[in-house]
């Protein structure tokens, strides 16, 4: 199999459709060192896309379209081999030109052998030139397209858009939660404890083979994502609806917290695979019910605490998941939007008097955060913003757990902060009593 056209497909795919790292079958037949290198050449080619979209502007006159067409993908990922993998040029360059002639003819070919050579020729050259104020090759950016900076300027400075995507480029660390004794889980797996209780570990290897997966020890979970339940304290015997709850890592937050867990999800097919992570944990929710959020809102009981973890854009997750910064559009951000409203009128229903509604997002809009709350606790006064409080999600006090909390007692994560974090947005909220 040809390991480079496998790439070249789910690169352009990732383009299209916000889904990177390919599906069993076209990864079907490779070994897990071809699955691997498959693996990080698209993602590598994701996040140093409009690095090297940049390069090919000084050597081509043809302009580039904005997602790139064949000859274009196949010079990326030959780039990409060039001045980040050291693959031997004469390899590098028969390959992505044989690649090119196979998807755009005979033209394409001569083109990308004309721009690799240049590229390979003046590899000192580009490693050394800044095409921003930050010269390193490592980080090198640009990293945004212009379309998703300017969605980004709707809600941040130029400063903090430009600290957003410095850390943006580079890929994360690890991050895992553990059932009980994070400090003892520290030690174990040679990881960094985070004042949160997460524990992250860089180059972690295989996640099946560290020492307590089997057992069930611990899960992985974005130390951002995790904030919320930890946010809630203690839930021991209370009643907790989650909602949007697949994969599960919020729904063992719970769990492992003794509440009574009610789960819900759209797909049945992700809580198949969400009661799967949770028998390998030990854990079992109370209730699995596999249902439309607004159709089961409309009439349940009333629980003390609803999790509302909501459908969004995801743009926070962009270091994971580089793709969504070429895929991502301000139409994205008002249909999620739409939704979530939708949600968060149906879900204040089956919060009980004097119980607490936890909205989530993974996303750095505020269109989706800070606005949404604010609008939702406008138009119903029976709930009221109950202010996180930064000791509250640092019990191992580390310090810059302040960034983290708005002037309204928001939680709002960006991935600059705190070493690298993935962007999120989370708001707690009373229900009156009277």
């Amino acid at each position: 199999m040809d390991i480079r056209n496998t790439a070249f497909e789910i690169y352009m795919k990732s383009l299209d459709s916000a889904r990177v790292g390919g599906s069993a079958d076209e990864l079907k037949g490779l070994s897990p060192q071809e699955t691997a290198f498959v693996k990080r050449l698209v993602m590598t080619a994701l996040r140093r896309q409009e690095f090297i979209k940049s390069v090919i502007r000084g050597y081509a006159a043809k302009k580039i379209p904005a997602r790139p067409d064949a000859p274009h993908a196949a010079i990326i990922l030959g780039a990409v081999e060039v001045l980040y993998f050291h693959t031997p040029d004469y390899a590098t360059v028969n390959s992505y030109v044989e690649l090119a002639k196979k998807k755009g003819g005979k033209y394409a070919g001569g083109f990308v052998n004309a721009v690799l050579r240049k590229i390979c020729r003046d590899r000192g050259q580009i490693a050394a030139r800044p095409p921003l104020p930050i010269p390193s090759l490592r980080t090198a950016l640009p990293f945004f397209p212009p379309a998703f900076k300017e969605m980004l300027r709707r809600d941040y400075s130029g400063r903090q858009i430009a600290a957003i995507e410095k850390a943006a480029v580079e890929e994360p660390a690890l991050d895992i939660t553990v059932r009980a004794d994070p400090e003892d889980w520290r030690e174990k797996l040679g990881g960094r404890l985070m004042g949160s209780g997460s524990i992250r570990l860089n180059d972690a290897g295989s996640v099946a083979e560290l020492p307590g997966f089997k057992d069930g020890c611990w899960w992985v979970q974005d130390f951002s994502a995790a904030l919320p339940v930890i946010a809630l304290g203690s839930v021991e015997g209370r009643k907790v609806l989650d909602l949007c709850a697949a994969p599960g890592g919020k729904t063992a937050q719970l769990i492992a917290g003794k509440a009574d867990v009610t789960a819900l999800d759209v797909s049945a097919a992700r809580l198949k695979t969400m009661e799967e992570n949770l028998a390998r944990l030990h854990m079992k929710a109370q209730k699995v019910i596999a249902a439309d959020a607004l159709e089961y809102l409309s009439d349940c009981p009333q629980f003390d605490i609803v999790l509302l973890d909501a459908p969004c854009s995801a743009d926070g997750t962009l270091r994971r998941h580089p793709e969504i910064v070429h895929t991502r559009t301000v139409s994205d951000v008002r249909r999620s939007a739409g939704l979530q409203q939708k949600l968060l009128n149906a879900a204040a229903k089956a919060v009980a008097p004097g119980g607490i509604l936890m909205y989530a997002v993974c996303s750095m809009s505020k269109d989706e955060g800070e606005r949404q709350i604010g609008r939702f606790v406008a138009e119903h006064p029976d709930f009221a913003v109950l202010p996180v409080a930064a000791e509250e999600i640092n019990p191992f006090r580390q310090p810059g757990f302040e960034r983290l909390i708005t002037s309204e007692g928001f939680i709002r994560c960006l991935p600059d902060m705190l070493d690298g974090i993935d962007g999120f947005f989370a708001a707690r909220l009373q229900k009156q009593t009277t």
